[in-house]
């Protein structure tokens, strides 16, 4: 029941239909469940997908079919069954901690979010040491469509998966089927031999499987890295400004494409990413870089865009915040012309949909920038919220604000950081954001030591390492317990 209510072309039913018939239907899909699982089959009406093309991102040249995505429809049934073995299989690798702790991709408790607050946590620190972040944003083609079955399964027998449970996935991945569904034309059926279906449940988590061995790979060079799903970013710090570490850089990504060749997958040098950050001194004293990849020089970019967040050399994400800016100006325009039709609540969710959801995402990567720079979402805030209640610009806009129940700016940022505090320290969250805090122990006894707070690492710079998510939670607490019942809503 709490599967989306999308219907593929395949369905005998419409999703929502059979949704109404689940008290008839329920006993006879635990059966066929069951018997699947029993005897390690999956029914072979349940391993044909329509493959609707969609473009990989807003405005790439649709004649190009480089630039389209294949996303797999399948039947609402099959996926029930997928998301039966998920759960299972999802539980029995965390239980035996068997995932990849650097692998936020398609996890629960995991999020991009989570994966920037750790990585721009590690550089802040660095930065903030006056040390150098070599960032590489790596890029891998047609991921999910290039795996090897062989392999793959191989993988699961190595993680303990045997006997029935790997029949099953051997079932799963043979004889699967697709066709391609466009503008309600259909071509003709052809056998997928390799890959995993995009847009099924298991495809993500059995793509985590596949490229487990790349951690050990990365650690044996000495690199920090960080992956979601496909996309892996790898940094290292260095105090050698004058003499940066590119041979050693260049002997891993060497590695990296020869372990992607063995494993049927591609590595693509043309769209892998670098970028320097750092602080302004450390960066004017920095000699040019460049590394050589696969025959292709990779030079240093300005601003890169990782996980949906552009990032610039020095992390003042004056270009991420200029960009949603303007697409949120666009959106309410956009708006503004249809308000009238709207109803309160229906204006109300269409700007949560296209305004808030962009104020918020990866919002506790901003604190501590430029109050300029918070001005700017806090412009975009307040005219989300006159164009909603249909106040005047002259209009003071702290208690349309106040009316709404939304939070300025500045205090959604803070929010967000406590909030991840939270899930951090109740296991809410993953290890390697609560192994960023650690608990305030005096050296002497002290009525403060029972007080739950959390050790405030030092730092030398105020706009670099005080940015940085560990000192930041910690001092976020601090300032929030010693002050008495702060306003949300200053004057």
């Amino acid at each position: 029941m709490s599967s989306k209510t999308t219907t593929c072309a395949l369905d005998p039913l419409p999703t929502n239909l059979t949704k109404a018939c689940v008290p008839a239907l329920l006993p006879h899909l635990t059966v066929l469940i069951n018997q699947s699982l029993l005897l390690g089959q999956v029914p072979s009406v349940y391993k044909t997908a329509a493959v609707t093309p969609i473009l990989k991102k807003p405005g790439l040249d649709p004649s190009d079919l480089n630039n389209y995505r294949p996303i797999s429809n399948l039947p609402f049934l099959s996926k029930v069954l997928e998301r039966t073995v998920a759960c299972q299989l999802q539980h029995y690798l965390e239980s035996q901690n068997l995932f990849e702790p650097f692998q936020s991709g398609f996890r629960p408790f995991h999020s991009t979010e989570t994966a920037l607050v750790k990585v721009i946590n590690d550089l802040l620190v660095a930065a903030d040491a006056g040390a150098l972040n070599i960032l590489l944003l790596l890029d891998l083609s047609a991921a999910f469509d290039t795996i090897n079955h062989s392999i793959l399964l191989s993988r699961l027998c190595e993680l303990g998966i045997v006997g029935t449970a790997l029949d099953w996935f051997s079932s799963y991945l043979t004889d699967r089927k697709q066709f391609i569904s466009l503008a309600g034309y259909s071509s003709h059926t052809s056998v997928i031999k390799h890959g995993v279906p995009q847009g099924s449940v298991l495809g993500p988590l059995l793509f985590i499987i596949y490229i487990l061995p790349l951690g050990p790979l990365l650690r044996h060079f000495n690199l920090d890295f960080h992956c979601y799903a496909d996309d892996t970013q790898i940094y290292l710090s260095t105090s050698s400004i004058n003499n940066p570490p590119t041979t050693h850089l260049e002997s891993c990504l060497s590695a990296i494409q020869n372990w992607m060749k063995d494993n049927f997958l591609m590595l693509n040098s043309n769209k892998t990413e670098l970028i320097l950050i750092s602080t302004k001194a450390v960066l004017n004293q920095t000699p040019t870089l460049s590394l050589n990849f696969g025959g292709t020089v990779i030079s240093p970019s300005t601003q890169v865009r990782n996980l949906g967040v552009l990032l610039d050399s020095t992390l003042s994400f004056t270009a991420h915040i200029n960009s949603v800016v303007k697409t949120a100006f666009f959106h309410l325009r956009r708006i503004a012309k249809i308000r009238r039709s709207l109803t309160q609540s229906t204006a109300e969710i269409l700007l949560h949909a296209f305004i808030s959801s962009r104020l918020d995402y990866c919002n506790s990567l901003l604190a501590g920038i430029s109050s300029s720079s918070i001005h700017k979402l806090q412009m975009v805030q307040n005219a989300a919220a006159r164009l909603l209640t249909h106040t005047r610009t002259h209009e003071h806009i702290t208690p349309v604000l106040q009316n709404l129940h939304w939070l300025p700016v500045k205090y959604r940022i803070q929010f967000k950081i406590l909030l991840l505090t939270y899930k951090a320290l109740n296991n809410l969250a993953p290890p390697y954001l609560s192994n960023l805090l650690l608990p305030y122990r005096p050296s002497r006894s002290l009525r403060s030591a029972t007080a739950g707070l959390l050790k405030v690492p030092a730092s030398k710079l105020r706009g670099v390492g005080d940015r940085a998510f560990s000192r930041l939670a910690p001092q976020l607490i601090l300032s929030h317990l010693r002050s008495n019942n702060p306003p949300l809503f200053p004057c």
